[in-house]
């Protein structure tokens, strides 16, 4: 890993923790967040880590797995690093369904936080 750009290794590894979390401890996930992080899950709009938590945690199903396809990193005029994510995830029974889902990464105080995160899955609709 230490050939690519240091925007990829740290997105790389952010995508992976993020991930772990979320399929194991989603209460967890409030470490990655701050209180002006921005969440679109489907369309709704969530503000600030303890609505987002709130909106992760209640999701529902048991359990989840996700399975990533493709992951890209670019760093920003302004120090950050967004990171775009194409994969599958399974959630209980149901079929595998497909999904995108963007992060914005800032550096506060030595540690990268999710400022910014957008979901959806990859369902076509032509109806």
């Amino acid at each position: 890993m230490g050939d690519k750009p240091i925007w990829e290794q740290i997105g790389s590894s952010f995508i992976q923790h993020y991930y772990q979390l979320f399929d194991n401890v989603r209460t967890q996930l409030g470490a990655i967040y701050i209180d002006a992080s921005c969440l679109t899950w489907e369309g709704q709009q969530f503000q600030g880590k303890a609505a987002i938590v709130e909106k992760l945690s209640s999701l529902p199903f048991q359990k989840i797995q996700h399975s990533i396809t493709a992951q890209d990193h670019q760093p920003t005029p302004d120090s950050c690093i967004i990171s775009m994510v194409v994969g599958q995830l399974k959630a209980d029974e149901d079929p595998i369904v497909g999904f995108h889902q963007m992060f914005l990464l800032k550096n506060i105080n030595y540690a990268w936080v999710c400022t910014n995160d957008m979901f959806r899955l990859a369902l076509y609709n032509f109806g």
